[in-house]
């Protein structure tokens, strides 16, 4: 009963904050690179057999939610939290380290560096909140439906975005909400 882990930790986990409404952590966490990897679930109903992003997008609607989904999502969340997790441990581990430059220069690049990869660790932070919060869902039973109107989400957006809570029309009202309001 052995289960394949989609566990990438990547380099690129020090760039510039990402916008828009499909944005992902800076570390890649949930980009279409990570998310086209299978994740393994064992399937109740399908002894032997692994679920995957493609048995998940030809299900059909009556299907939405089932066990097999669920269990799924959570292995996806859990691993997501574990390499947030993981990264925040390496950067405090990071940030311990003290290298000592009397150039200024140096200095300042390092001291950017610092306030680049704390900047995207407090993004993670967030996230993890978001991936908490889809697992206490999951065992509640209401993940992947909108919590502003109770439709389904939709597989393909959770693929993208598995922390997800509203639907995508929902998500775009909101946002225009916003833009005319501000925050």
């Amino acid at each position: 009963m052995a289960t394949k882990s989609v566990a990438t930790k990547s380099v690129a986990a020090k760039s510039a904050p990402v916008k828009g409404v499909g944005a992902k952590s800076a570390a890649g966490v949930g980009t279409k690179s990570a998310a086209a990897k299978p994740v393994a679930v064992k399937t109740p109903a399908k002894k032997g057999k692994e679920l995957t992003e493609e048995d998940l997008l030809k299900a059909s609607d009556k299907d939405y939610m089932n066990e097999a989904q669920l269990a799924f999502f959570k292995q996806r969340l859990l691993e997501l939290r574990t390499q947030l997790l993981t990264n925040a441990d390496d950067t405090g581990q990071h940030l311990r380290e003290n290298e000592v430059t009397t150039d200024p220069s140096d200095r300042a690049t390092l001291e950017e560096e610092y306030t680049l990869e704390l900047r995207t660790r407090d993004r993670e932070r967030k996230l993890l909140k978001k991936v908490e919060k889809s697992l206490k869902l999951i065992d509640g039973g209401s993940y992947g439906y909108c919590e502003e109107t109770g439709e389904p989400i939709g597989v393909p957006r959770l693929l993208a975005r598995p922390t997800a809570t509203l639907s995508l029309e929902a998500q775009e009202r909101r946002e225009r909400v916003q833009k005319l309001y501000g925050d």
